[in-house]
């Protein structure tokens, strides 16, 4: 295959799918792990896809503009599962946990599973699914209503109003962006409201998300930086960003891909 066949393969995959990672694309086509990093170098330099830590993402979008559950899930993949580990740690057995929705959120309920005895709220369906087949006795799910977004998540004033009624010890929220001029955004403006609802029955409040939304906007912002008690993101944000952050936030916990599992409560 031609440098410019395999580039105009990797253009389309990102666009099918959001993002795509060097290894599997390595595998597909079989060149070298370098090779396919120049090709997305090229790629990069116009404009045509953004390059992240693995792979490359879709360039940013248009701030009201909403990605499906189905194309995020594909991106950061490594990221979400060592913050969902590092999240899962703060969970004590007997709790009573929030998750909004989002592909990271999802990560951490299937690390939820791992722990005994648990109230989980979310307007996440995908990981209300998740959690429900899983059957556990032991576990209680609460789904709220509301209106479906592209992102699979329940919103508006249905949700609002089950959420009001609600209080949980820890709540994870995914964010679509995070910025010192934004805050933590969302490209739906409902979704946001329903997001500070969830916020506001919640003890403590973490944000989870991965290094690639650092500098993205969203159209509606939820809350400030300043206004979480916490931020759990990956290695892979750099010096700057970890200094903007570590200012704003009170305390930003980093999730390292190589780190072993840590017991429940170990943060």
């Amino acid at each position: 295959m031609l440098p410019d066949q395999r580039r105009q393969h990797i253009l389309a995959e990102v666009r099918t799918a959001g993002g795509v990672r060097v290894s599997d694309l390595v595998e597909e086509l079989g060149v070298s792990d370098m090779t396919i990093r120049r090709d997305i170098e090229v790629l990069a330099s116009r404009g045509l896809v953004a390059r992240v830590h693995g792979g490359a993402t879709s360039v940013l979008m248009r701030s009201a503009e909403e990605p499906g559950f189905t194309a995020k899930s594909e991106q950061q993949l490594e990221q979400k599962r060592a913050i969902a580990k590092r999240a899962v740690a703060m969970v004590q057995p007997g709790a009573a946990v929030a998750l909004s929705a989002g592909t990271t959120t999802y990560a951490v309920a299937r690390e939820l599973l791992t722990v005994p005895d648990l109230t989980v709220v979310t307007n996440s369906i995908p990981a209300a699914q998740l959690l429900h087949d899983a059957a556990r006795n032991d576990m209680t799910v609460v789904l709220t209503g509301g209106v479906r977004t592209p992102s699979d998540a329940l919103v508006g004033p249905v949700a609002v109003e089950a959420l009001r009624a609600l209080h949980a010890d820890t709540v994870f929220l995914g964010v679509h962006g995070m910025a010192t001029d934004g805050g933590f955004t969302t490209p739906n403006l409902v979704e946001a409201e329903t997001n500070r609802a969830l916020l506001a029955g919640a003890r403590r409040r973490v944000v989870v998300v991965d290094h690639t939304k650092w500098g993205v906007v969203g159209l509606a912002t939820i809350v400030e930086l300043h206004q979480v008690d916490a931020v759990i993101v990956d290695d892979g944000l750099d010096a700057d960003a970890m200094t903007a952050l570590e200012r704003a936030v009170p305390e930003v916990l980093l999730a390292t891909l190589d780190e072993p599992d840590l017991p429940a409560s170990q943060v």
